[in-house]
């Protein structure tokens, strides 16, 4: 309990100080795990809200796709990633494995189905009340997907934020795809991993209370924006 307490009390003065280990694997961190929410949300939105509010051959089986896509496993999605961008996969010539561009292809392949089966379920719900209107209108298919990402926005900004928290707490996949190199690829959840394993304790402490503060602010902005959205 005495060595714990120690290397707390040592975690907490290195968040302070804002020691620069700490700072470059928490800014690596930020860096994949936002550009990977950004691309899931650019893909998965107008995806979610196209299943959910067009017609089209395939519709039914890419809905069940997506929803079974979300309990895919990490390592499994790492693997693939991993064989794709490898030098005798299609696309090893990019030699894009163990960079934090690999880390972030993995992390919106997971992301990805998580905000499309949202977003799809949120859209499906609102076009109970706006279908009748929209095929009064003549709205065409454009239209109707961005009337009804548009009116759905507070939800689907907390959609985005379960993308987040999900990519920021992503170990296996980054693992295998990143390799967990030094100043290059070693982000917060490969590092607590990593330094819990080389007995470190105040450095894989002080990034598991800022991964753990990072999950609770996210935690905290998706409820409040909720409320904000069902005051609207």
């Amino acid at each position: 309990m005495h060595d714990f307490s120690q290397a707390l009390a040592v975690a907490v003065t290195m968040i302070a100080s804002l020691d620069e280990g700490l700072m470059r694997i928490i800014g690596l961190s930020l860096r994949v795990s936002l550009t990977a929410v950004a691309a899931a949300t650019l893909i998965g939105l107008p995806l979610g809200a196209a299943v959910a509010a067009l017609r089209f051959p395939g519709r039914r089986a890419l809905s069940i796709g997506l929803n079974t896509m979300m309990g895919l496993p990490p390592v499994v999605v790492g693997l693939v990633v991993y064989l794709l961008l490898s030098r005798s996969g299609p696309f090893g010539v990019l030699g894009l494995l163990f960079t934090p561009t690999a880390m972030i292809v993995a992390q919106t392949v997971m992301i990805v189905p998580i905000v499309a089966s949202l977003a799809r379920q949120t859209v499906e719900d609102l076009l109970v009340e706006y279908d009748d209107l929209l095929r009064v209108t003549g709205a065409g298919p454009l239209r109707r997907l961005v009337t009804l990402l548009s009116e759905a926005r507070w939800s689907l900004v907390t959609t985005v934020l379960a993308g987040f928290g999900r990519a920021s707490a992503e170990v296996g996949a980054v693992m295998i795809v990143g390799g967990n190199i030094e100043h290059v690829t070693r982000v917060m959840t490969t590092a607590i991993a990593l330094e819990t394993s080389k007995g470190d304790l105040p450095m894989a402490l002080g990034l598991g209370m800022v991964l753990m503060t990072l999950s609770l602010t996210v935690n905290l902005a998706a409820a409040l924006l909720k409320e904000t959205g069902a005051r609207a």
